[in-house]
């Protein structure tokens, strides 16, 4: 997530059991352009723990035991992308437990891992990191459902200092990878204006917007605190994204047919880059493209 706010109070609580992965949309895959692929793909296995599940001349395809979560295409003529303009924040890795968030925190301290920062949201502790080519990556493990706060029908969310000495002793084993069952919990984009993000995540995919920080909206599916969020701390005013640059390609989501029908008949009237009865492709105002599959 990562926010420049401090903690907010709240008056009510948030359903038990509610997640990422059982929401009606949830995040599928992501997919990056990528200037060296050996060692954007390095870091991941390394860093992250996701294994190579498919490579080819084009690319990789890695993932968290068989699901694959992250695709990369291989272009060596990539222009830097500009943190300045629209695209990825960060790329956020949900693990399946506390434990396993632990485990991967002595993992990176052990191997000398340049982590960027540590915070705690309350509705999830996490650790922050960039790839080789300054993509964002988020590590992290939520909290139960039925901790998060809401205040005014939001859910209360918050950059505090992450307790390292408690999260350390929640550890039951070391770390061998990205177990099964993790997933990507969210993506965070960089965009033009919140006013645009709100109009095509809120209203054209039917994202529920779950908080609202200054200079950042985050939208949620099912109850989840956030599937997709939305930033302009470096990037307000910035147009459409430049074809041929390096940083993220796709955000891939994957919908129940109830949500691909509504999404389908709210769009039906914008231009397609791609449509079938299962598979949908739209881009937010700033050229990002939304891929949306039926299960």
């Amino acid at each position: 997530m990562e926010t420049p706010s401090s903690a907010e109070t709240a008056g009510s609580r948030s359903a038990a059991g509610v997640t990422s992965a059982g929401a009606p949309i949830r995040i599928g895959q992501v997919v990056l352009t990528v200037r060296d692929m050996e060692a954007v793909s390095r870091f991941y296995q390394d860093v992250v723990g996701l294994r190579v599940l498919e490579t080819g001349d084009a690319g990789c395809t890695l993932g968290a035991g068989a699901t694959p979560l992250l695709e990369l295409w291989r272009d060596p003529d990539a222009r830097r992308d500009d943190p300045r303009s629209a695209g990825l924040f960060h790329t956020a890795f949900l693990l399946p437990s506390r434990a396993d968030l632990a485990a991967w925190m002595t993992h990176a301290a052990d191997g000398g891992v340049h982590v960027e920062g540590a915070s705690d949201h309350l509705v999830s502790e996490a650790f922050y990191l960039s790839d080789p080519e300054g993509n964002g990556v988020e590590i992290y493990a939520d909290r139960p459902s039925e901790t998060w706060e809401k205040r005014d029908g939001m859910i209360a969310m918050a950059t505090a200092q992450l307790d390292l000495a408690s999260l350390a002793a929640a550890s039951t084993g070391g770390w061998t990878g990205a177990p099964e069952g993790s997933i990507i919990g969210h993506v965070h984009l960089r965009v033009g204006a919140l006013a645009g993000a709100e109009s095509f995540y809120g209203g054209a995919l039917g994202l529920d917007i779950a908080c609202r920080y200054p200079g950042a909206t985050f939208f949620g599916s099912g109850g989840y605190h956030h599937h997709i969020a939305a930033n302009v701390w470096r990037s307000s005013g910035a147009q459409m994204r430049p074809a041929g640059t390096t940083g993220l390609a796709e955000v891939r989501l994957i919908a129940n047919a109830g949500q691909m029908e509504a999404i389908r008949s709210r769009t039906a009237l914008e231009p397609a880059v791609e449509s079938a009865p299962d598979r949908l492709s739209r881009r937010d105002p700033w050229g990002t493209s939304i891929i949306v599959t039926s299960v």
